[in-house]
């Protein structure tokens, strides 16, 4: 479907349009897809890291809550804490709570109070005298009624507290008698609640590093009232925040039952890599457009450019009527295969118009050639004519000439059979003769077989003797080697040196006759060698012999063969000649025949030249057509 305001645009301009366009609307939609799928995995992120830091500080608060309850609890059962209210000695007690103080930074300070509200004993002197004249206001605050219960309370948390001058924790516990279990009093430790900010610094430190200046970690009661925020009260508050909570619950008893922990950011800084995204995604967009637009340019051009090439060489065609002109295409696409098509189209046409040339050329000169043919046929036919008459003439001598020699092939048939005889007698003879030469060769071969085994028996027999002679050398040597060792024994080796001077004889007699043998078989090899030499010459003139006779052989067989072909060739000639009566008098019937086809021929002719005429006008339109392209 084509849009209607393109119509009156070109090729290059739709194709640039429509591509930009579906591309713009193809990256818009991806880009919205793509920025809604990162709000919501964005969104999802934040709210799990929030909850995470919320989950945090309610584990970290209330393992520290409780921490510090079981603290209270220990020191409420101190003896000398039990012994100063039995016995209303407390100068020892304040040296323990002074050091309880010490030893605990995190407490604003500890007192001691008796059951009717008096402070007896502090961790300093300040502290006890700010709480003397008190008793009833200690009596009514809830902490001291929470420890009479034996429970801790929260109550007044979020509050500064007129004593202590800041915000504190009052974690009470009573003081029990040892042995009866009365209650004697009620021990006060005022925790400082600023150290809870020191408690989340770690926290809010890791958010800080990840950019995220807005966040904050609250302390809530369950009826929403703030008991600590770790941003400060001057920063202010954005109303849009996004926030996540954990609840404290009862599976761990401590003051902060039901606190809600609060981990909460501005939405706007939240969701600023949102933002970045979207800034990022919108100049990517732009970026992409512009290469999608130039890439859609060039990509018509490329199609526009082949077209407009081919456009131009058909007009080209049908104005100029060339042929000639080539389509350069250097493109693998669909219009490049058109331009291919077209250029092999015309060379095609160029081929085609080539040949119309070529054959308009070509007819017309097998018209004028046909032409000059029928004319020079004309002269021929009666030429011919003329030569029938001839002909006839002639025949009757060739009949004449037939029957002599009709006569002399008989004689000459005599003549080839007595040779043929004489040819098959002399090639038997020759057969015998050979097989004879033949045999005597096998045996002549065999001899030397023979002769050079001999040879070579007589090569072991000299590599025996050689062995003999080595054993002596060898016996030698040991007779020598004996005598010396007979001549370092002195008298013991007399009897052993006369038995290595009889081998050492023994050894040379051996040496001495494995050299004579030698020099036999020496001998007797030089005349096997000849006798060897002399058969081989013999075997070789016995083979130029047989090849001559075998020679000979194929000359007589190849001369029966022609007496025989020449016989067969006589036979044939006498039939030839008999046949030849018989085809004189065909001529000359033939020649009668030839007469009356002459007169149809002449009939033919004429027609010749008047088709002529008609190819002359066919040739002559097809060369004006021709002519109309130039290849």
């Amino acid at each position: 479907m084509t849009l209607p305001f393109l119509g009156g645009l070109k090729l290059r301009g739709r194709i640039t349009l429509s591509v930009a366009l579906l591309s713009a609307l193809s990256i818009l939609s991806i880009t919205a897809v793509g920025l809604s799928f990162t709000r919501s995995t964005l969104s999802k992120q934040i709210h799990a890291t929030l909850k995470a830091e919320a989950e945090g500080l309610k584990d970290l608060v209330e393992r520290t809550l409780a921490e510090r309850e079981a603290s209270v609890r220990s020191w409420s059962e101190d003896a000398i804490l039990r012994g100063a209210l039995l016995f209303d000695t407390f100068e020892k007690s304040d040296a323990v709570l002074a050091g309880l103080a010490k030893n605990h930074p995190s407490v604003s300070g500890f007192v001691l109070f008796d059951e009717q509200g008096r402070a007896v004993s502090a961790s300093s002197e300040a502290l006890r005298k700010t709480f003397q004249g008190r008793e009833r206001e200690v009596r009514e605050t809830a902490w001291y009624r929470a420890a009479l219960e034996e429970r801790f309370t929260a109550e007044g948390v979020g509050e500064k507290d007129a004593i202590f001058g800041k915000r504190v924790l009052p974690l009470a516990a009573p003081v029990k008698s040892p042995l009866s279990g009365k209650r004697l009093g009620v021990l006060l430790a005022a925790y400082d609640w600023s150290q809870v900010r020191d408690v989340v610094k770690a926290a809010v430190k890791r958010a800080h590093e990840r950019s995220q200046g807005s966040f904050a970690l609250q302390v809530r009661r369950a009826d929403g009232s703030v008991l600590f925020d770790s941003r400060p009260a001057e920063d202010g508050r954005v109303e849009h925040a996004v926030s996540e909570a954990a609840i404290n619950g009862t599976d761990v008893r401590d003051v902060g039952d039901g606190w809600h922990f609060v981990a909460r950011m501005d939405a706007p800084e939240a969701y600023a890599p949102l933002a970045q995204a979207a800034t990022a995604a919108l100049g990517m967009l732009g970026f992409f457009l512009a290469l999608t637009i130039a890439g859609a340019w060039w990509l018509a051009r490329g199609i526009a450019r082949p077209i407009s090439a081919l456009s131009k060489a058909v007009t080209h065609v049908l104005e100029e009527g060339d042929l000639s002109q080539r389509v350069e295409v250097n493109s693998q696409d669909e219009v490049g295969e058109l331009a291919t098509a077209f250029s092999r189209m015309m060379e095609h046409l160029r081929q085609t118009t080539l040949g119309l040339q070529q054959g308009t050329r070509v007819l017309t000169g097998a018209v004028t050639e046909l032409s000059a043919a029928a004319a020079q046929q004309e002269r021929n036919l009666s030429r011919q004519a003329a030569a029938i008459q001839q002909t006839q003439v002639t025949a009757q001598e060739i009949q004449q000439t037939s029957k002599m020699a009709a006569d002399r092939s008989q004689a000459v048939l005599e003549v080839t059979a007595r040779a043929e005889e004489v040819g098959s007698v002399g090639e038997a003879t020759l057969g015998a003769s050979l097989a004879g030469l033949q045999e005597l060769h096998e045996k002549v071969g065999k001899l030397a077989t023979t002769i050079v085994s001999l040879g070579n028996r007589t090569q072991q027999i000299g590599e025996i003797a050689q062995t003999v002679k080595d054993l002596a050398d060898q016996s030698n040597m040991l007779a020598l080697n004996a005598a010396i060792e007979a001549v370092r024994s002195g008298e013991h080796g007399k009897g052993f040196g006369v038995v290595a001077r009889e081998i050492r004889a023994l050894a040379d007699q051996s040496i001495e006759s494995t050299d004579r043998v030698r020099e036999l078989l020496d001998d007797i090899g030089r005349s096997i060698q000849a006798t060897v030499t002399m058969t081989e010459k013999g075997q070789h003139q016995m083979q130029d012999g047989l090849a001559q006779i075998k020679a000979s052989g194929e000359s007589l067989r190849e001369l029966t063969s022609i007496v025989r072909d020449n016989a067969g060739a006589a036979r044939q000639i006498a039939v030839a000649v008999n046949q030849q009566n018989a085809g004189i008098s065909q001529i000359f019937t033939a020649v009668t025949d030839l007469s009356s086809l002459m007169d149809e021929t002449m009939q033919g002719v004429q027609a010749t030249t008047r088709a002529t005429s008609t190819l002359r006008e066919a040739a002559e339109h097809m060369e004006t057509v021709a002519r109309t392209y130039r290849a």
